[in-house]
């Protein structure tokens, strides 16, 4: 166990990288009370006396939910906590607690809900658990069989990945003519909206286009030069748009995989030409029949990227998104939400 007095002194002195290592070491103890002392400890310096010991005190809670039991979780899950983590922390949580674990600790409201759909996209069926607001997400509290599995968020102590959906090799696609751009309001701004957090906050850019024809013709009207590509199904397109919607790209706040799910079921409610909520079955259906390319400039620098175009053959449409970011020149590339 951690004395208090080695905690208030730690504290006292000021030192960061002394401070950090105390949370590591209390960690290792599971000293969870001790870890407590010091996150209160340190918000009350910085109130008090002006000491810049937030990380420190960020640092606490980040590890309070990737590491306590859940009534020490249910502290620091809540508004307005872990602005300056690796990812929210209900996101954090929920990667390595399961709902038994969670539900008795965690307080009602979005916080709650979206612990709740996190363990959902990590395999729960948490739809007979009538203790979380459905209108938070509206979405359903399992996944459908039509859904892809989604690549989890992966937390540790200090770093996190955020693993891409594994996609076919891209190949050179000939040039085709770019189909007429038609007015589709509300499906572009599906799409651009995956990538919101990249243009809103971080250092990116989003476009999308409708047209008449295939999801070809998508591809030229958004994009004018030599582009590779390839086919896939529906799951990985949804996969595709959904950890495009819970990064946060270079240097923006990660939403986390739920927003990413429901940007994802969003988009594809707009495409399919569905209205929201949509009955899960008919959208799996829709998903289906649709045609799905995955697709990049050829001269495309790294970073993040959802590249992704979709044609209905049935009503002769299709769409294109072109979202990208990537850090600025001369920027640490580990610093950040760092998705793989």
């Amino acid at each position: 166990m951690i004395e208090a007095r080695t905690v208030v002194e730690t504290v006292a002195r000021g030192d960061l990288d002394e401070l950090i290592r105390l949370v590591d070491g209390i960690c290792s103890a599971r000293d969870w009370e001790a870890l407590v002392l010091l996150r209160d400890r340190c918000r009350l310096a910085v109130e008090e006396r002006g000491l810049q010991l937030w990380p420190a005190a960020e640092f606490a809670e980040y590890r309070l939910a990737l590491e306590a039991p859940g009534e020490y979780v249910g502290e620091v899950v809540v508004e307005g906590s872990g602005r300056f983590t690796l990812g929210p922390l209900w996101e954090v949580a929920a990667s390595t607690h399961d709902w038994t674990e969670l539900a008795d600790h965690l307080a009602p409201g979005p916080m709650r809900a979206m612990a709740a759909h996190e363990r959902v996209m990590r395999g729960e069926d948490l739809t007979d658990d009538g203790s979380v607001d459905a209108r938070v997400l509206d979405l359903p509290f399992r996944l459908e069989p039509w859904e892809p599995v989604y690549p989890p968020a992966v937390y540790r102590s200090d770093t996190a990945d955020f693993p891409t959906p594994v996609v076919p090799r891209l190949s050179e696609f000939p040039d085709v003519p770019a189909g007429p751009v038609i007015d589709d309001v509300e499906t572009v701004e599906a799409l651009t909206d995956l990538g919101r957090v990249w243009t809103d906050q971080s250092n990116g850019a989003t476009a999308a286009v409708a047209v008449e024809g295939d999801a070809r013709g998508a591809i030229a009207a958004l994009h004018d030069g030599p582009v590779l590509g390839a086919p896939v199904d529906g799951a990985t397109g949804l996969a595709i748009m959904a950890w495009a919607g819970a990064s946060g790209g270079a240097y923006g706040r990660r939403r986390g995989n739920p927003a990413g799910r429901f940007a994802a079921w969003w988009a594809a409610t707009a495409l399919a030409g569905l209205e929201w909520p949509p009955d899960p079955t008919a959208l799996g259906e829709a998903v289906a029949e649709l045609d799905w390319v995955v697709w990049e400039p050829q001269d495309l620098a790294a970073g993040w990227r959802c590249f992704l175009a979709v044609g209905d053959p049935l009503d002769g449409l299709a769409w294109a998104v072109a979202a990208e970011d990537s850090y600025r020149e001369g920027d640490d590339p580990l610093a950040g939400d760092a998705d793989d």
